[in-house]
């Protein structure tokens, strides 16, 4: 009885070690991608979002810098904001180390549904992307979140409540902006606000070490501007400091 007792204990042992190893796997970044789905991304805007952040992961120039890192991947997740109570985890934690985790990625993206279409509480996206790296299997000295958007928090709590807590947490926050061509007629100062949008998520929404903002001038542009903001957070450990705030503008 004792030699089955010991049989059952050494094959847990086996099962459970290779999982346990596997939860601390180390990564060169932790990445939430948490983009604004909210009722002002009408659905050829949300097209355009999701074509970007498929395009984005798998660009030769965003691959290129992930394989520069010490361990040549990172880890992502996807998620989609909009009003209070309003988030969902779109992809869950995946391993980017080439063109075919990339491009599994990408396909998850292009085939979800979209979730939302509510109010814009970007303090509720901050809150549920932070709550994602408590279950992230994956270790990492880098914690970001990239928040993309095209209107100011109107719903939930202040948005730099959310803000300082991540910052305490020792997560960064960074910023992409999504101008619009045209105010919200019954709402301008939402997409339009005093000193312009950038200014708003400088001051608001990002904070860590490094810390940016980037800007697309409009849906068609988020791709390209997604990419230059995915290659600066990935080699921000080899970036001069004089790099940090690129593209970031009033």
């Amino acid at each position: 009885m004792r030699k089955l007792g010991l049989a059952v204990l050494v094959s847990l042992a086996l099962v459970v070690t290779p999982l346990a190893a596997r939860a601390g796997e180390a990564v060169d970044l932790l990445l939430v991608l948490a983009a604004d789905v909210s009722r002002s991304v009408d659905q050829p805007k949300f097209q355009l979002q999701r074509d970007g952040y498929a395009a984005a992961m798998s660009d030769p120039r965003v691959l290129e810098a992930i394989s520069a890192g010490i361990h040549r991947r990172i880890a992502v997740s996807f998620v989609e904001w909009s009003g209070v109570g309003a988030q969902k985890l779109v992809i869950d934690w995946m391993t980017i180390d080439g063109a075919d985790s990339a491009r599994r990625f990408a396909d998850a993206i292009v085939e979800a549904p979209r979730s939302f279409a509510d109010r814009t509480s970007i303090s509720g996206g901050i809150e549920f992307a932070m709550a994602q790296f408590d279950r992230a299997p994956f270790s990492a000295r880098r914690r970001t979140i990239d928040v993309s958007g095209d209107g100011t928090n109107n719903s939930g709590r202040d948005v730099t409540l959310a803000r300082d807590e991540a910052l305490a947490k020792g997560i960064t926050i960074n910023g992409l902006v999504i101008l619009s061509e045209r105010p919200l007629p019954w709402n301008p100062e939402h997409t339009n606000p005093p000193g312009g949008l950038p200014h708003y998520f400088r001051q608001n929404v990002i904070g860590g070490p490094g810390a940016f903002v980037m800007v697309a001038d409009n849906f068609q542009s988020f791709g390209q501007a997604l990419i230059s903001k995915l290659i600066a957070e990935i080699a921000l450990d080899r970036a001069p400091a004089s790099t940090t705030g690129l593209a970031a503008r009033d």
